[in-house]
């Protein structure tokens, strides 16, 4: 989706402002003092990135002015709690922000409750899912979880999907002292690839990248593949996969 002169909360999209990071973190300094004018700044200049992010959610129904409202809060949560001291990028810590808020307004005012039948089933199914991943040291497929189960394969997904709690795509879930396996890479990326391309600057940096870092990041990113699909593909090792793909992303931050 391309956003051209579009009015949102009566903000012209086209006149958004956009900051570079050098901009960013200077405003962010001016911020932590107390200065208002400054905070104010920084949030108008990242309403993009607020837009970026409700493209997620648009096909959902929702009212799209309510959408940039409460992407809006998560921003100023972020602006207002991002730690300037961390060697991350302001957009790296906001989008989750901003995806959470997002979330648990569609959670909290969404007329459709979980039925408890589906609540034991997403129970029952992160039991089992726990059990094979104790003694096989490897994520259960879908299928092992419905056949155990004895119910439909989309049963078994709709009923683990209901019972989602909003939690940041950075959150670690695994690491063996090297490299660190986050929430994001164990999920596949089903909504727009080119906001995320356009977040981390592929498409300026990815001509420097070797056909193998290519080939990864467009099997993530492009083609929504998770990391154990990807290294089932490639024939590598999911660590591998993790690696170079952090790699090939260091690579495209440090040519910025």
């Amino acid at each position: 989706m391309q956003w051209g002169k579009v009015e949102i909360c009566g903000i012209n999209t086209s006149d958004l402002k956009v900051l570079r990071e050098s901009q960013k973190t200077e405003l962010l300094k001016e911020a932590r003092k107390g200065n208002k004018k400054a905070r104010e700044e920084l949030i108008q200049g990242n309403l993009r990135l607020v837009l970026s992010v409700i493209q997620r959610f648009v096909n959902r129904g929702e009212n799209l002015d309510d959408l940039f409202q409460v992407g809006c809060i998560g921003l100023i949560k972020a602006v207002d709690n991002f730690d300037i001291t961390q060697n991350v990028r302001f957009s790296t810590y906001a989008v989750p922000m901003i995806i959470g808020e997002l979330r648990r307004y569609l959670r909290d005012y969404n007329p459709i409750r979980v039925s408890r039948s589906m609540k034991d089933t997403a129970y029952h199914a992160m039991q089992v899912r726990e059990r094979i991943q104790n003694e096989q040291n490897r994520e259960a497929t879908i299928e092992e979880i419905a056949k155990e189960l004895d119910k439909p394969r989309e049963q078994v997904v709709l009923a683990l999907e209901a019972i989602v709690e909003p939690v940041s795509l950075y959150e670690p879930v695994y690491s063996d002292g090297g490299d660190t396996i986050y929430v994001m890479d164990q999920i596949g990326d089903t909504t727009s690839e080119k906001d995320w391309i356009d977040e981390m600057l592929i498409k300026q940096s990815i001509q420097n990248l070797r056909d193998r870092e290519k080939k990864i990041l467009n099997m993530r990113f492009m083609r929504g593949m998770t990391q154990m699909e990807v290294a089932t593909e490639v024939g590598i090792s999911q660590a591998q996969v993790s690696r170079l793909e952090k790699n090939a992303i260091s690579k495209i931050k440090n040519n910025e």
